[in-house]
């Protein structure tokens, strides 16, 4: 088997040919030999434009085709690929691409009403005022229209179709040098301080976590896969582009969910596998629009991120038409680490995360790190062949986080029945999950403690009916200012992606706190969530 990207993407240009490999709507339809010739292309532009091995490739960009050839063509050229979130502001992308040291951008034009470039310019006009300096390359994305020239100092400007137009065999070259143990990219997640961390995973392991989850969900090049998970998460990009590329399956993405086009999709493409978090289901489901449409070619959901209600499986496979429903449960570090398998029942699919796959062990483990029976609540830990290589440029989490037996830290919790299955129970971090999107408090508490009038602020998440969780921020006010829900409100959303912007902010004048004089946030939730029976 393939040990590296560029090699799997070769191998799926021989073994599947004109079979196609991605159909975006209104967009290209590529064959697998098609995109093989395109990010060949890709690749020998950078390396022409001075983008060499090791080197690291940011993309800030929607699920269109120019991400997935993008993506593909900075690997085969050898270099680390860096996804960024397009739900992150202007500050929030300067600081991933800065810390990342990224020598090239990828990054979207005028798209749903933001440029994306004109955002980041914007944040790096301020301090650092070189924050940019080290981009040798940045190449604009039509999405939606023609761009705008962008400013050139000290750094090449290419436009879309100058990517795709470089040498071939320069790209090949590349490809043929990458190595199995050669990091393929660097994906950034919050911790629980709120500072994000770049997670490195090797070629070998990505291709691993896409195959195990290409042969668990039974994926085959008969399937067409409607990829609405983000490629900038390691859903969309391992579990969606690299599986697609394993099993010669077609990629059809969609830039942003709209429930009533995913519908459309189904129908005239024939969808048979559509992964999501459990709200798209939902939102399919009680569609007013859903009995017009013919969605029986759809047979696989793959589900997780947040609560799954066994009535919500039932509807699936009862109403959607899916012959199979599974959940799994992984982290960055670690991108796939359990998943349920074919044939489950329904409370099976819903109360657990599934069993160990791609090569992992998990232990459920006590204070101390020692094992603890089935049925028992511990720590989760996760150790095999694709626990992540580290934290970019920073040992001493990456210390904290494997420990001396290789055992990675998850900081959930958790319990295996006797069969291996895990279920996850609750979190020793803070971390909450919204619409499928982590949300790390901390981040949040941050922000709100730079509005002037804070003195202090704790955020939680309580329980949305169809986004799982969202965000309720708790503030203390300093004396003397008076500040309203719209205004703490409006602050968060010019600093915060949508999804980490609290729902309702609630004032008080003090915070229930521990014997060292932390906030208490057990009793924040306690109080935040009705008890059965109660008001």
């Amino acid at each position: 088997m393939e040990a590296t990207i560029p090699a799997a993407v070769a191998r799926a240009a021989r073994e599947f040919g004109d079979a196609t490999a991605l159909a975006e709507p209104g967009g290209p339809r590529l064959s697998y030999r098609e995109l093989h010739e395109r990010v060949a292309r890709v690749a020998g532009t950078l390396a022409a434009e001075g983008i060499s091995p090791g080197d690291r490739v940011a993309i800030w960009s929607p699920n269109t085709f120019h991400w997935v050839v993008g993506a593909l063509g900075a690997l085969y050229a050898g270099a680390a690929l860096v996804p960024v979130s397009t739900r992150f502001t202007g500050p929030e992308a300067l600081d991933v691409i800065t810390r990342s040291g990224a020598r090239a951008l990828l990054v979207a034009g005028p798209f749903l009403g933001t440029d994306r470039w004109d955002a980041l310019y914007a944040a790096a006009a301020g301090p650092p005022p070189a924050a940019l300096d080290r981009l040798r390359l940045i190449v604009r994305i039509p999405v939606e229209s023609a761009p705008r020239p962008v400013p050139r100092p000290a750094r090449a400007h290419l436009e879309w179709a100058e990517l795709e137009a470089g040498a071939p065999g320069a790209g090949h070259e590349r490809a043929a040098a990458v190595t199995a143990g050669q990091v393929s990219d660097v994906m950034f997640t919050s911790g629980t301080t709120g500072r994000s961390k770049g997670v490195m995973s090797a070629h070998r392991q990505s291709l691993a976590v896409a195959r195990a989850w290409a042969e668990c969900a039974g994926l085959t090049c008969d399937d067409r896969y409607l990829v609405v998970n983000p490629f900038f998460h390691t859903f969309g990009y391992k579990a969606g582009i690299l599986a697609c590329l394993l099993a010669g399956a077609t990629l059809v993405p969609q830039a942003v969910f709209d429930a009533g086009r995913a519908m459309a999709l189904i129908e005239t493409e024939r969808i048979t596998v559509f992964p999501g978090a459990p709200t798209i289901y939902q939102t399919i489901l009680d569609h007013p629009a859903r009995g017009g449409r013919d969605l029986s070619s759809l047979r696989l959901a793959v589900t997780g991120a947040a609560v799954v209600p066994v009535a919500l499986v039932e509807r699936m496979r009862r109403e959607l038409s899916f012959d199979t429903v599974l959940t799994g449960y992984g982290l960055t570090e670690a991108v796939v680490a359990t998943m349920c398998r074919p044939g489950d029942d329904p409370q099976t699919v819903a109360q657990t995360s599934g069993r160990a796959v791609a090569g992992f062990e998990v232990r459920v483990a006590g204070p101390d790190g020692s094992p603890l029976e089935p049925g028992q609540l511990g720590e989760v830990l996760l150790r095999g062949p694709n626990v992540m290589l580290g934290y970019l440029d920073d040992p001493a989490a990456t210390r904290a986080a494997i420990d001396a037996g290789g055992w990675l830290h998850t900081g959930d919790v958790g319990r295996l029945d006797p069969r291996g299955y895990l279920t996850i129970t609750d979190r020793l971090k803070d971390m909450y999950i919204c619409g499928g999107f982590n949300v790390y408090p901390a981040e949040v508490e941050q922000v709100l403690a730079r509005l002037d009038g804070v003195a202090e602020a704790a955020v939680i998440g309580v329980p949305d009916a169809r986004l799982g969780e969202v965000g309720r921020a708790y503030l203390v006010t300093r004396a003397g200012r008076a500040l309203g829900e719209a205004e703490v409100l409006a602050f968060c959303r010019a600093r915060l992606a949508g999804y980490k912007v609290p729902r309702v902010v609630e004032f008080r004048a003090d915070l229930p706190r521990t014997p060292a004089g932390k906030p208490l946030k057990r009793l924040l939730r306690q109080e935040a969530v009705p008890r059965p029976g109660g008001p």
